[in-house]
């Protein structure tokens, strides 16, 4: 019995020694390889059967295996990147010149010429000094002794100080604790020929990265300056941005993250946070008990195996929260690059650096993610695409992608340009592509299975409007705004939802009652209130619209929005209940190819209004030859290319009596 415990003994010795070794060789950082030693020599004591034992050998097995030092280079060749992004994805300039401007950063702090002060009151030692350190690549500037050297630190910006113990006027003591009061960002040398130990102790006490004694060692002046710099360079790298795709379903922002690490040479990283509720599920669970496990966030950079990964945390709009916690109020530790360079997973323990992260988040939405979250991260709108965008998209990437996984490739089958547009606009209506690939990869299957059961030296097919309507049926949409006839008390809306632009109508009519406004159609609380001022402003200008003033004391007011299984709210319909409105109570209908924008105020303001892209190709996808906006969203307007607004005649207004004459007849 004595015997098999010795022989258990032993064993854990030789286990916690290899796992000692495997400690020293990750090299952690000292916080995080202290604390892992310190655990380590627990261990040592605690006996092997105890459940203590196993859950710290797990504990510090999975601090081994983190990529503490291990990172993949980037690849800082602008034209590459920029040409990998192109070919992979149409349009998104804007997103496409953030990633590059990160990168341009990224490589002038890397490629910087660093610059050194030397100060000595010896010519010759400074020339020396000048001569070893140019010909490293840094720039030199030289003083001759203290108050000179303060001097030129107040004109220019330098990354290190080399300077002598021994000068005139400000000795190098002094000068290294006015630099440390003054610039603590800048580490100093001291060098000088009468060395002794107090002096040492005193300097590095005072903040000195390093004393060196003269004669001077040229390759130990290199080696000093090397360190310093290269620490100050890590020190400061840029830091991963967090950048948010915002933009409805099927605009490519998954694909666009995986394109970004590509073209980068970075790993990818992505967690579906939609749904997440379990606030450990991102900073762990704390190591109490046999079944805890660390987040998902470090856990994943552990299995990616680098620490600078591209990670994409999608549908951060989704995030939800219970009893178990909140995971976007956990996420602000995690996102925030002033604090992730220690972030602390609860089963780790110790502080891990995810500053070399890019975190790229997405979301349909910005209105669900709370505020804190929004704030420490750089949206970027990733809109719908215009017909012409989706029918170049479809010839690049949709059809090739869709014939290949048909098997189709042997005798892969034409699809003209008409043909494709008759799908975009007759059979899907979206601002991504999702559907109209569906609709691509059903034709593609049906023609797959006419090519079998033909037989397999079928030519390829031409893919025409016809074929398309023989092989998907009939249009599933219609634009009604360019098929219906104007109407009193009918006034065409533009809206935006997750799912991108859309058009409204709304109906208002009255009947014999007392004064009732009804409201019906799903609306939410901000379009009731729309309506109830859109009102309240009709009512107070009655005399100016012509109107009865005694209209409502005898009438109620019933206003509608078609589809009401769908919930609508909103500020910007507004202005369309006003009009809608207006044409009831005057008797002029109102012109259905006008549509029209903008928060409404009891003044008669107009306010502006968000998704002015999405609303202007929801406008031409519907036959819409007229689009008002509040005059200030001239800005916006001005930003978007032409081909965004094509034929369409756009009017700018400041207030509803500009737009009346405008969209009633």
């Amino acid at each position: 019995m004595a015997f098999f415990r010795k022989s258990e003994e032993k064993q854990q010795f030789e286990d916690l020694e290899l796992l000692r070794q495997e400690i020293l060789k990750t090299k952690m950082p000292p916080s995080a390889e202290g604390y892992a030693i310190k655990e380590l020599d627990k261990l040592e004591k605690t006996p092997v059967e105890a459940a203590e034992y196993a859950i710290g050998i797990n504990h510090l097995e999975y601090l081994v295996s983190l990529p503490w030092n291990v990172h993949t280079e980037d690849n800082l060749n602008l034209h590459h990147v920029e040409n990998v992004l192109n070919r992979e994805h149409a349009g998104l300039s804007l997103v496409k010149e953030r990633i590059l401007e990160y990168l341009a950063v990224r490589t002038l702090e890397i490629q910087r010429d660093f610059r050194v002060l030397v100060v000595d009151d010896e010519e010759i030692t400074r020339a020396n000094l000048q001569h070893i350190l140019e010909k490293e690549g840094y720039q030199v500037a030289t003083a001759t002794n203290g108050a000179e050297a303060l001097g030129q630190l107040e004109k220019a910006s330098f990354d290190l100080v080399l300077t002598d113990l021994l000068m005139l006027k400000v000795d190098g003591m002094e000068l290294l604790q006015q630099v440390k009061d003054r610039y603590p960002q800048i580490d100093v040398v001291i060098v000088t020929g009468y060395a002794t130990v107090p002096s040492a102790v005193e300097a590095l006490q005072k903040g000195a990265y390093h004393y060196l004694a003269k004669p001077l060692k040229i390759d130990e002046v290199r080696s000093t300056v090397s360190q310093a710099l290269t620490k100050k360079q890590k020190a400061h790298r840029p830091k991963g941005p967090v950048l948010c795709f915002v933009g409805p379903p099927g605009t490519g922002k998954t694909s666009l993250g995986k394109s970004i690490a590509s073209a980068m040479g970075r790993k990818f990283i992505r967690l579906a946070l939609g749904g997440m509720k379990d606030e450990a599920e991102i900073r762990g669970h704390r190591r109490s008990y046999a079944g805890a496990m660390p987040g998902r966030i470090i856990d994943a950079v552990r299995r990616v195996g680098s620490r600078n990964p591209v990670f994409m945390l999608d549908e951060i709009d989704k995030v939800g929260q219970d009893f178990r916690g909140d995971p976007a109020s956990a996420l602000l530790e995690v996102l925030d690059p002033e604090q992730n360079e220690y972030f602390l997973d609860y089963y780790l323990d110790v502080p891990f650096d995810l500053s070399g992260v890019m975190f790229i988040a997405t979301a349909n939405l910005v209105d669900p993610i709370p505020r804190p979250l929004l704030d420490r991260m750089e949206l970027l709108a990733l809109p719908g695409y215009t017909d012409e965008e989706k029918k170049r998209i479809a010839l690049q990437f949709l059809v090739p992608r869709q014939i290949e996984t048909s098997g189709l490739s042997g005798s892969p089958p034409e699809f003209t340009p008409e043909a494709l547009l008759k799908i975009i606009r007759e059979h899907t209506r979206e601002p991504g592509l999702r559907n109209l690939e569906r609709e691509i990869g059903s034709i593609c299957r049906k023609i797959a299975r006419k090519v079998l059961q033909q037989g397999r030296k079928q030519k390829s097919l031409l893919v025409n409007p016809e074929l398309v309507e023989e092989y998907l049926g009939p249009r599933k949409f219609y634009y009604e705004v360019a098929e219906a006839r104007d109407r009193v008390g009918v006034a065409t809306g533009l809206v935006w939802t997750e799912t991108g632009g859309d058009i409204i109508f709304v109906e208002a009519t009255k009947m014999k009652g007392n004064k009732n406004l009804i409201l019906t159609g799903s609306l939410g609380e901000v379009m009731q209130e729309s309506a109830q001022a859109a009102l309240s402003y009709i009512r107070s200008n009655a005399d100016q619209f012509k109107i009865d003033q005694d209209f409502f004391s005898e009438h109620d007011i019933h206003i509608h929005v078609p589809a009401g299984a769908i919930t609508k709210d909103g500020p910007s319909a507004g202005l369309t209940i006003a009009l809608a409105l207006i044409s009831l109570l005057t008797g002029r209908p109102a012109r259905r190819e006008v549509a029209m924008t903008g928060e409404l105020t009891l003044t008669g303001r107009i306010l502006p209004v968000a998704g002015i892209r999405e609303k202007l190709l929801a406008a031409r996808r519907a036959g819409v030859k007229t689009v008002v906006f509040p005059d200030k969203n001239r800005v916006d307007l001005d930003d978007l290319e032409q081909k965004i607004r094509g034929d369409l005649e756009v009017v700018l207004a400041s207030s509803v009596e500009e737009v009346i004459d405008l969209s009633l007849r």
